[in-house]
């Protein structure tokens, strides 16, 4: 498996590094012949190339087998005209990464504050309220007028029918429960359609139990009982607000993987961004780009048929529930370590054989 490395801005040098060494740690232990091409996008994309991103780059990730994305400075990447393109948005459309995979899951040794939990959210990445991305050029934010900014939302029968499936899919290797998350009660035509496509793809899979949530209810839902949940499918903008309240809701937003796949390509990404404010002091805690490393390493396994890396991606999930317990990890969740020595001490117990 050939995967190409983009380290990021920010923190994501120093969590990109721990990951590595964990992927390598994986390659060996599980035979799989990783190939890691590491290149550059972010700002020192921008100081080189005049781009944050570049055609060149691309093309080397369309011709490998996966893409590892570190946290990008995308707030400081205003005006595409002058090459400050936002990475993550960039691969998500060009590579037509519909479904933003996001688990989140409570780990022992850190305090429960609602009760053991293990969810999805499955979010739908290519259109909804998103402006950069729901038109085939341009924006979809208008000012008319100093005073008066319109903002227009895509949602269209072919996303919501491939991130249903995805959602359905996912929960059969799961508990077999989908809860459908909308705004049906008022944007009636957008959501109204998204809610009856899921219900419809849920005729395909009568072994899942199926439920809907006006979303502002959800958020209390889930606050108030995440366990009662299993596998979350929403819109893209209900679905990046709710995956980052679960994430939390496991213990940090650091401890949240995240998987950004379409039916060829896919993309690991930490749920959080650069963290600029914290660069290069060696706090940062890397066990999300961690987990969603393990996340990709499992879509290809799942992908091509190949045993091993699904078990890889078994095991860093594994590692990480152990990590945590042991109090190998940064201080924001309780553990003792920097940044590099939490990426040493992971790889260490995945090699444990």
């Amino acid at each position: 498996m050939k995967i190409v490395v983009l380290p990021g801005d920010g923190i994501g040098p120093e969590t990109m590094d721990a990951t590595v060494k964990v992927l390598e740690t994986a390659s060996q232990r599980f035979h799989l012949d990783l190939e890691l091409d590491f290149d550059v996008a972010g700002h020192e994309s921008l100081r080189s190339h005049g781009a944050t991103v570049t055609p060149a780059l691309l093309h080397k990730v369309k011709m490998a087998d996966g893409l590892m994305l570190g946290p990008m400075a995308t707030y400081d990447f205003k005006d595409e005209s002058k090459g400050e393109i936002n990475p993550s948005k960039f691969f998500r459309k060009e590579l037509d990464l519909f479904a933003n995979i996001r688990p989140a899951r409570t780990f022992a040794g850190l305090p429960l504050r609602f009760g053991a939990f293990d969810l999805v959210v499955v979010r739908e990445n290519t259109e909804g309220f998103y402006a950069d991305r729901n038109l085939e050029s341009g924006g979809s934010e208008m000012q008319v007028t100093a005073e008066v900014v319109i903002s227009l939302r895509r949602i269209t029968r072919l996303c919501c029918e491939r991130i249903a499936r995805s959602a359905f899919e996912l929960a059969m290797t799961r508990n077999r429960h989908v809860s459908i998350v909308h705004k049906a009660n008022v944007l009636k035509l957008g959501d109204g359609m998204f809610i009856d496509i899921c219900h419809q793809v849920a005729k395909d899979f009568p072994e899942v139990t199926v439920d809907d949530f006006i979303v502002d209810a959800m958020m209390a839902h889930v606050v108030r009982a995440p366990q009662r949940f299993d596998v979350i499918v929403t819109t893209n903008m209900f679905g990046d607000i709710l995956s980052d309240l679960t994430a939390e809701l496991s213990g940090s937003l650091g401890l949240g993987g995240s998987l950004n796949a379409g039916t060829h390509y896919a993309m690991g990404q930490a749920a959080h961004g650069s963290a600029p404010d914290i660069a290069g002091k060696d706090i940062a805690n890397p066990f999300s780009l961690i987990l969603s490393a393990g996340q990709l390493l499992g879509w290809h396994g799942q992908r091509k048929g190949l045993p091993a890396f699904t078990a890889a991606a078994r095991a860093i999930d594994a590692a990480a529930t152990a990590a945590v317990a042991a109090g190998e990890c940064t201080r924001d969740v309780g553990g003792r370590l920097g940044t590099s020595e939490t990426g040493q001490a992971f790889a260490q117990r995945l090699g444990l054989h």
